[in-house]
Order: C-alpha cells, then structure tokens, then sequence
C-alpha cells in the first residue's frame, strides 16, 4: 500500500467508477457470458448496460450499509429491466463502495466492513437474494436465505448465513475471506496482462479467464453441481492452454463461447469477480494506493 494514509473517495467517484467496470466487463470477450461479441442465456448486452447505470448510485449512496446498497440495486434492477443481472456484482462491489469511503488502506477498510454488518445488513441482503432468484440457489439446512423473513422478526446473522454458504459459493466466501480471491487471482492477473502490454478489452478478457481456469465457478456449481462446475474449470484450461489475447484470438474465443452457451453453462461468477476486480482496482488507483 501508498505510505500515506489515503482519503475516502465522493459517491459520484464511487458510482462513476462501479459504472465504468460494469461496462468494461460487457466490452470482453468472455467465454460463456454475456459480452458485446455474443449474446447468451436469453440476455442482451444491453440489460446489462442498463443495470450498471440504474444501480449505479445505490452502490455508491453515501454513508449506507452494503445490504441497503444491495437491495436499493437490485430493486432498481428489476424496476429497469425485470430480471436478475447483477445480484452477484452488487454482493461483491457494495462492500468495496462502503470501504472506499473511509479513510485509511482500503484493505483494512474493507476488512472492518466486513466485520461490522448488523440486522438491517442481513435482512436486506436477504431481501435482495430472495427478489433476485439467482438460478440454482437451492436450500439450506440452517439460514435458508428463501424463506421469508417478518420486517421485525428475528434474522439469521449476515456472517453465519454467509458462513454456512461459503463452502459451495465463492461469492459467500469472500465475506469470509477478506475478498481474498480479488486479491490472489483477479488483481494477479489485471497487473501481469499490463505487464505483457495489453489494453483494455483483453486485459479484462485475462481476469476473466483467470478465474474461469483457476477455480470452478459457483454459477455453474449451483445449476448443474460441484463434478460439472470443476468439469468445466478443467477442460477451460486445456482448451485455452497457451492462448495469446495479444493476437486478440476472438475466433478461439468465440468457439469455446459458443460450446458453454450450447450446453447452457455460463461461468457468471467469474464475470462478477472480473468486475469486481476491475473495480477494486479502480477504486485503489482513485485513492493512490497500489494492489
């Protein structure tokens, strides 16, 4: 980190830059997702665009907990466009977008914000998944996040909820682990896709693949199992294996697209880690501090 202690960052910072990473993330070719090259899984780019900008200052309103901001996103989502497209981007930036408004590292801001969630968290995050639906999401044997919850009842805490989640849902995890895979896999592969000279779309385009090759994807794991999910991780690496995104290979790319969206898989948590990690990364640049 910078040796001065930065700044907390304006909300029209804060929105300005979740905005500029959602749309980033549509400009890559990312293969089984949504992107600007193909479409997929009955959505349009255009959703997305939409999503990203009517989301956009409930992320980054001032001073809210990250279940308002979640919630407040989501809502405006389905009032935009009427389905889900951005439940686990939201899950992902809203802490980042509270952590980046202290003072001080964002790493221990970041840290603190997950460690301070309170019943109002819970119930809205709660609220947000229910209403977004996300595909696969299943039951749970303890904090089943389906079922409804009286607006002044007793609510299962945020971190135990998470916690019970975490072990099939990589998005869950990060509220454990300190966002540690933003940190180990996204930003990595953000800064050596620099280092070999790439621009923007492939550099998001390596993030992306980062993932999708490093771990299996919980998207994937939800709809169709665990096996499948690391099924799909593996045969990503061999298929990709010595890929160079400097010859911008969209061909390949758009191949191994089109094998996923066939067989109806779509890596979705990669691509929101992919955009949380183009936002972490803005948002470090913002307040001058380094990954």
């Amino acid at each position: 980190m910078s040796a001065a202690a930065p700044g907390g960052l304006p909300a029209a910072t804060v929105a300005d830059l979740y905005r500029a990473a959602c749309l980033a993330e549509l400009d890559a070719l990312k293969p089984g997702n949504v992107h600007t090259y193909a479409p997929g899984h009955r959505m349009v780019t255009a959703d997305f665009v939409t999503s990203a900008d009517v989301s956009a200052a409930c992320l980054a309103e001032p001073g809210a907990r990250v279940g308002r901001r979640i919630r407040g996103g989501v809502e405006a989502t389905f009032a935009a466009v009427g389905q889900n497209t951005n439940l686990g981007i939201l899950l992902l930036c809203a802490p980042l977008a509270r952590a980046a408004e202290a003072s001080g590292p964002l790493t221990e801001a970041l840290n603190a914000v997950l460690t301070d969630f309170d019943v109002s968290d819970a119930r809205d995050v709660f609220a947000a998944i229910r209403r977004a639906n996300p595909g696969g999401l299943g039951r749970a044997a303890r904090h089943d996040v389906s079922q409804a919850m009286p607006e002044d009842g007793p609510v299962p805490p945020l971190r135990a909820a998470m916690t019970e989640a975490a072990p099939r849902d990589r998005i869950a995890r990060a509220y454990i682990d300190g966002f540690r895979d933003l940190f180990a896999i996204g930003l990595p592969a953000l800064a050596e896709a620099r280092t070999r000279g790439l621009a923007p779309p492939w550099t998001t385009t390596a993030v992306h693949l980062a993932y999708l090759t490093g771990v299996p994807d919980s998207h994937i794991a939800r709809k169709h199992g665990p096996e499948r999910a690391e099924a799909v991780r593996a045969e990503a690496g061999e298929r990709l294996s010595g890929i160079d995104l400097a010859t911008a290979p969209v061909e390949r790319l758009l191949d191994y697209d089109r094998v996923l969206k066939e067989a109806g898989l779509n890596p979705g948590t990669s691509a929101d880690f992919t955009v949380a990690t183009l936002f972490l990364d803005a948002l470090l640049a913002a307040r001058g501090e380094t990954s």
